[in-house]
């Protein structure tokens, strides 16, 4: 299988039991995760060489992160050990008409203060066929931003393939100061993965749809897939589209264009939701899977990404411990949950 890189920082969840709001919680649940380290746990479920790139403390805090990598298969040797903060955030799981919630306590954690020096991105990506960042690890801080760019770049030196998911969070920066820095970016990047917010958000894209009222209108997304490949010479442009009709009732599809062909998945309701943190990283996952396995068959690759992303959403915590035969299964239409025997 392959080496696969993933850049960004893995923090500590802090959670309520259940469905307990934070006001009523006398314990809080620790859940490791982050964007590209749950990437990574994907990629090593599927067989891959996956490695994590970040910085963490050197004290047990830190450890704890590394050890919930090293659990499912992540290789944590270019992890950097050092700074002071491991960062968190609290999440409040939703119910019905109610959303989840989530709240950042990440500022000045190690990768945020991260320097160059920290890490050998040319030894990092020797030998690699993949690298993944998301739009999440540049809106930590100045620092973390010259490090996606140092590494874009390593990897590009090598030959690389690199993928971005373009997340924006409005909670670590505004639409102005991404736009700044993900559009210069872009040129590194052959994958773009991001939902109809992202792309008006990190890149000052519009497509002609409403997913706030629940309407997907594919065809909307074409036009603006066709205008991202042009701009910024995308070999793939890919979006999820999530139907919101409650914190627990979704529903779930995507879109990819390789600047030939458009396709767009089957569609799958998930209803109920266990836990949605991590669905969009479920998906990069298993997109970058099905695009190393299946090569140029863009609809194989989605069809795999969508299916692994909505059985993410039946799991707690952040990551998505599912097999590739699992995954497969469901693509190949075994969704009613009877018990395997």
């Amino acid at each position: 299988m392959a080496k696969v890189i993933t850049l960004g920082e893995i923090m500590l969840r802090l959670s309520p039991q259940g469905t307990d709001r934070f006001i009523q919680a006398e314990s809080l649940r620790v859940i490791p995760g982050g964007g590209e380290a749950n990437v990574a746990v994907s990629l090593a479920n599927y067989g891959h060489d996956a490695y994590f790139v970040s910085k963490l403390p050197a004290h047990e805090i830190g450890q704890i992160a590394v050890n919930a990598l090293r659990r499912y298969g992540v290789n944590t040797s270019y992890i950097s050990r050092g700074g002071d903060r491991v960062g968190l955030y609290y999440a409040e799981t939703g119910a019905s008409m109610r959303p989840s919630k989530v709240i950042y306590d990440r500022a000045h954690s190690a990768i945020a203060e991260a320097s160059p020096e920290d890490f050998d991105f040319d030894a990092i990506m020797e030998g690699a066929s993949w690298f993944h960042w998301s739009g999440i690890t540049p809106a930590i801080s100045d620092r973390a931003a010259e490090l996606t760019r140092l590494a874009c770049e390593a990897a590009k030196r090598h030959g690389v393939t690199v993928s971005v998911d373009l997340n924006f969070r409005k909670k670590l920066w505004t639409s102005e100061k991404a736009i700044s820095v993900m559009r210069p970016l872009m040129q590194y990047v052959d994958v773009c993965i991001g939902n109809e917010e992202d792309a008006e958000l990190c890149l000052g894209f519009k497509p002609d749809s409403d997913v706030e009222g629940g309407k997907t209108d594919a065809a909307g997304y074409e036009g603006i897939f066709r205008q991202m490949q042009k701009e910024f010479g995308f070999k793939y442009v890919v979006s999820t589209l999530r139907e919101s009709f409650s914190a627990t009732h979704n529903g779930w599809k995507a879109l990819i264009f390789n600047g030939k062909d458009f396709y767009q998945s089957k569609r799958y309701e998930i209803n109920p939701i266990i836990d949605r943190v991590g669905g969009g990283d479920s998906f990069s996952g298993g997109l970058i899977h099905g695009m190393l396995k299946y090569g140029e068959d863009q609809a194989k690759a989605l069809e795999f990404a969508v299916a692994a992303s909505a059985l993410k959403h039946t799991i707690s915590g952040d990551f998505n411990l599912v097999s590739e035969a699992e995954v497969l299964a469901l693509v190949g239409g075994s969704a009613n949950g009877r018990v395997q025997r």
